[in-house]
């Protein structure tokens, strides 16, 4: 079995710069992305909307489009990356061993980029209205037709609590900022942009208990007042959680040493682990800053240190770049343009938008498959690649449909649709599976072969 140089367990702003400085060192790195354990590939910039503080974009750029900027030039430079989950690591023996769900590979030297999860509350009936009114994503969910000029809740006091509450002012008729303390610990720029902003109300001191509902439809939230000690119900459809992350370290536990928490500890001013060869950036290792551009330096710093720790060790095998990388061109993306009578074909296998969804509703004869996404949705970008390969391999045999949820709001109140991405499939004109978030190509597989 061939051994690695370098394996990278995460992406992200950090295991995404540690891939272009390991491979612009001709390490060719192998980088294991993640996939839904510990959230998805890219990391929680995925979830977020405009990144203003990142240097280099004074326009501001969205946290999928970073991500999927550092890919690209990660990718560039020759590093292998696979969207799989990595679900065991073996760091007794050497060469350390990494198993994903759909391979085992061999590495002298591992970075760790696997970042941190977001938090839920745990509130009696969370379970109940999870993706049906709570959510922890605003810019995959907010979108959506059940938020829609409705009076919305989010509750935290960071720069993520303060961003979501004035993204979601774009599809919400209010938003209520719920804070425990006195005071937000958001940047000065986001505070004076939440507290100046006549759609968002701002409560201090207060705490959630409860949410409440008819059935699976979410009314509002029961809350507490922590100095007065007064309880009262607070009328919102929809409530977003920005209420901190917790590291992802499972797969280390017993093996590195982690703190209290489950950071992983690293020696003062470095970002080495107390396992010589293996390494960790990113927000895995930072319970203090957890800034995108403190994990890309991070990232850089790991794979620094992992080329002289394999140099020193003779160990390193070296790969050359190819004439391609040298020579980049940029990727140009053509949007395709949603169907209409005149371009509309009911024997091509791809549609765009409601048009072409109600045709082939009513008059197709294959099993239909619809994705609905929103324009901001980081989860979305993840699917799209996971989605064209299947739809290839069922050229013909199947209709698809892309809905724009933006463009087409009226179609996703239709479909019910609470969040995106979603995918649902119909057959005779019937729901026959829905499936939410991202999944893996056998799961679409197996649910078009069952209605072949």
């Amino acid at each position: 079995m061939t051994v690695e140089n370098l394996v990278i367990i995460g992406s992200g702003p950090a295991g995404y710069t540690a891939a272009i400085y390991a491979a612009r060192a001709n390490l060719k790195p192998l980088m294991f992305e993640g996939f839904q354990a510990g959230g998805i590939p890219g990391g929680q910039l995925m979830t977020t909307t405009e990144v203003e503080n990142f240097p280099g974009f004074p326009e501001g750029i969205t946290g999928p489009k970073l991500m999927e900027r550092m890919k690209e030039q990660a990718e560039r430079w020759g590093t292998q990356c696979y969207t799989e989950d990595v679900i065991s690591v073996d760091l007794s023996q050497r060469p350390f061993t990494i198993r994903s769900t759909d391979r085992e590979v061999k590495a002298n030297s591992i970075i760790i980029a696997t970042g941190a999860t977001a938090k839920r509350l745990g509130l009696p009936s969370e379970s109940q209205f999870w993706s049906n009114g709570i959510s922890a994503c605003a810019i995959c969910d907010g979108a959506t037709p059940i938020f829609r000029e409705e009076n919305l809740a989010v509750i935290g006091g960071g720069d993520s609590a303060a961003e979501e509450a004035v993204y979601l002012t774009k599809y919400g008729s209010h938003v209520h900022l719920l804070i425990r303390g006195e005071a937000m610990r958001a940047s000065k720029a986001m505070q004076d942009r939440v507290l100046n902003n006549p759609k968002v109300t701002v409560h201090f001191h207060t705490q959630a208990l409860d949410v409440f509902g008819t059935g699976s439809k979410m009314e509002g939230l029961r809350i507490k007042n922590s100095q007065t000690g007064e309880i009262r119900e607070l009328a919102v459809r929809g409530l977003f959680y920005a209420i901190g992350h917790t590291p992802n370290t499972s797969l280390f536990q017993g093996q590195l040493e982690l703190d209290e928490v489950g950071y992983v500890k690293v020696k003062p001013g470095t970002v080495a682990t107390s396992v010589e060869g293996v390494f960790a950036a990113g927000d895995v290792q930072d319970h203090e800053y957890r800034q995108a551009i403190t994990a890309a330096g991070t990232g850089c710093m790991a794979a620094l240190l992992a080329e002289r720790w394999l140099s020193e060790h003779n160990l390193i095998q070296e790969y050359r770049q190819s004439a391609t990388s040298e020579h980049y061109e940029t990727k140009t993306v053509s949007e395709t343009p949603a169907d209409t009578e005149e371009t509309f074909d009911i024997n091509k296998t791809r549609h765009v938008g409601g048009y072409a969804l109600r045709k082939l509703f009513h008059d197709g004869d294959r099993l239909l498959m619809v994705k609905y996404v929103s324009p901001t949705c980081g989860p979305c970008k993840t699917l799209k690649p996971i989605l064209d390969k299947v739809v290839d391999e069922y050229d013909g045999k199947i209709y698809f449909v892309e809905i724009d949820i933006e463009a087409d709001p009226e179609i996703a109140k239709m479909g019910q649709v609470t969040g995106t991405p979603t995918v649902q499939f119909f057959k005779d004109r019937e729901l026959v599976k829905e499936m939410r978030g991202v999944k893996q190509k056998s799961d679409f597989r197996q649910v078009i072969e069952s209605y072949q």
